[in-house]
């Protein structure tokens, strides 16, 4: 018997496969956008990474002023300006995110392209600002009023003050300096202590930050091994840049120095007058190609014609090699010197004064 047979219901069907079909669709469309959200991300990841590297390094220094109040964007302006950094507005958020944007310090500042954004940083949160120094020089030979002239011509100190620091400042750091005898025909309390150099200083330095250099150095160059030396010869440190400080006017040619030294040692020894020329150039206060013999009656303590033994004080700033000759003086029987006049600033020394005066007449012959 022929049954009949039924029509599939497509239409009961058909909501499913739509309801498939569309989580299908959705689930591939979640699928992409969240590829594209991976990609995006990772991208703005990635390009922000690449701004804040480094740019690349350069053997140059870019100096760069922060002005005070500029705000974390306006700094990174100016860094980016000067080729130090690849983006401004990167920079500020990293800042932010950071949170030190309080901590930095307004100045000029020295970087150069290649440091990291946290080595710049760490400088203005410590404030490593850029320390102007001006240099000067002071000659082996200067006394204190020539020292403090030059410097006030300079414009690095008012000359008042810093004579006025020279002798009565307090430099306690330095023990030498309470060691110098208290005398008041001294000239100035530090005269032969400002060590001969040259030196750079930060801008705006004060009378007194200078001298404390000055002394550092003299500190610097006073070896060690001099201290017992001198003390087994008897001598005190003030005694000996006090002779350092003739031996340094008297003196142009250094392998004479210690020679020279040796002349004073033998005249204090026997207690004759040291007769040092430089001592009466020091009283008149300007250099002379001749002293008379009226100049060498001068009255004054520093006049080592007329008075026995050292002068007050020192009468100028020795360099390293005459307080070397002082503390090392050759040994001999010397006892005169006399410059020749044969341009070489070398001397004949003598024992005697016969052989002085000859050697004297010889010079006059050169």
């Amino acid at each position: 018997m022929n049954q009949l047979l039924e029509k599939p219901d497509f239409k009961a069907e058909r909501p499913k496969e739509q309801r498939r079909r569309r989580g299908g669709r959705l689930f591939r469309w979640l699928v992409l956008f969240f590829f594209v959200l991976v990609l995006a991300v990772g991208g703005t990841a990635f390009y922000v990474y690449q701004q804040l590297q480094p740019v690349p390094s350069e053997e140059v220094t870019k100096h760069v002023v922060i002005p005070t109040g500029s705000s974390v964007l306006q700094i990174g302006r100016l860094l980016e300006e000067q080729g130090l950094i690849r983006n401004a507005e990167m920079f500020s958020y990293y800042v932010r995110y950071t949170g030190v944007a309080p901590k930095l310090k307004a100045g000029e500042y020295a970087f150069t392209p290649g440091q990291t954004h946290d080595e710049m940083l760490q400088a203005m949160i410590e404030g490593n600002t850029v320390v102007r120094a001006q240099r000067f020089t002071i000659p082996e030979g200067w006394n204190v009023e020539q020292i403090a002239d030059h410097l006030s011509s300079e414009g690095l100190v008012d000359k008042k003050v810093f004579l006025d620091e020279v002798n009565n400042g307090n430099f306690e750091a330095f023990s030498f300096v309470a060691q110098i005898p208290k005398n008041e025909a001294r000239t100035h309390r530090l005269e032969g202590y400002l060590f001969p150099e040259t030196y750079e200083i930060k801008e705006g330095a004060t009378e007194h930050e200078i001298i404390e250099r000055m002394l550092a150095q003299f500190q610097k160059e006073w070896k060690p091994e001099w201290t017992e030396k001198i003390k087994a010869q008897n001598l005190s440190m003030d005694e000996v840049v006090n002779l350092a400080s003739i031996v340094e006017r008297e003196v142009t040619v250094d392998k004479e120095r210690p020679t020279v030294a040796g002349v004073y040692f033998n005249r204090l020894r026997d207690k004759w007058p040291l007769q040092a020329d430089a001592t009466i150039q020091f009283i008149l206060g300007k250099q002379r190609d001749r002293l008379t013999y009226e100049d060498l009656k001068v009255k004054n303590p520093y006049n080592t014609y007329a008075n026995p033994g050292l002068p007050p004080g020192p009468i100028a700033s020795p360099g390293r090699a005459s307080l070397e000759a002082v503390v090392n003086p050759e040994k001999h029987d010397y006892f005169f010197y006399v410059t020749k006049k044969d341009g070489t600033s070398e001397h004949y020394f003598s024992r005697t004064l016969k052989e002085h005066n000859a050697n004297d007449a010889k010079s006059r012959k050169n």
